[in-house]
């Protein structure tokens, strides 16, 4: 697959964590640039279905971040759905990331995956202060939103 591959088609959910994780290094991996990753982190947040006005609430709001970030958890079926969006086109394209990851996953699998593939792409590197502390924000409110609902599991 080549990059014009990738900005065809960014993202595909992949049945397993880990493998979603994988795939999003490999992708990062046919880009010669940085220039050229940020274009494809613009084009997956592009990519992000569309997020509901009512969702975009005070208490959906992330704190912690620059940009404006609105992230919604539901739990079906045993699994965290997750949907966000950013006024940011950068940030927009960092939850696409972390919603291929971890979206439509098993609590207990989304605690149990530290999200690696941000060490392996060298992204916090390439990310000012700021978008790094609002990327760290949104991991911990997804793995905060699969403590919470294990909890709601439980009983």
């Amino acid at each position: 697959m080549t990059d014009a591959d990738l900005r065809r088609e960014p993202l595909r959910a992949s049945p397993d964590i880990l493998a979603a994780q994988e795939e999003i290094v490999e992708a990062f991996a046919l880009f010669e640039d940085w220039s050229d990753r940020y274009q494809y982190i613009i084009d997956v947040g592009r990519a992000l279905p569309e997020f509901p006005v009512e969702w975009k609430i005070e208490d959906n709001r992330l704190k912690g971040c620059q940009s404006q970030v609105w992230i919604v958890t539901e739990l079906k079926e045993g699994r965290m759905h997750i949907h966000a969006v950013s006024d940011s086109a950068i940030v927009s394209g960092l939850i696409a990331l972390l919603l291929q990851v971890y979206s439509d996953r098993k609590p207990a699998d989304i605690l149990a995956t530290p999200p690696d593939f941000i060490r392996k792409i060298q992204l916090e590197e390439h990310l000012s202060p700021t978008r790094s502390n609002g990327l760290a924000a949104m991991v911990q409110q997804i793995r905060q939103f699969a403590v919470e609902a294990l909890a709601r599991q439980a009983g």
